[in-house]
């Protein structure tokens, strides 16, 4: 196994994990952001406002795309694994 394979892996490592991090923080970002915009325009300043709307933000990305994302998590470790042979001969 060379230094290009090593930093192959590590590359596509990094790429898989941030498509799979994507949906969660964006909708957390976007939720965070309206709240904040809320609480700016209505001089509401509670600190516990946000967490529930983002909580179930979440909750929704991971059902509407967790079946995308453990088709994705599944097809890299395939990839990796059936690479692997290949690499260390």
């Amino acid at each position: 196994m060379n230094d290009t394979a090593i930093i192959e892996i590590a590359l596509q490592t990094m790429v898989v994990a941030l498509k799979l991090s994507a949906p969660i923080l964006v909708t957390a970002l976007v939720i965070g952001f309206a709240v904040s915009l809320f609480q700016s325009i209505t001089q509401i300043q509670e600190v516990t406002l946000s967490f529930v709307p983002k909580v179930v933000g979440v909750g929704v990305a991971l059902l509407v795309c967790g079946n995308w994302m453990m088709h994705t998590l599944v097809s890299f470790t395939q990839d990796l694994f059936a690479g692997l042979p290949g690499m260390l001969g």
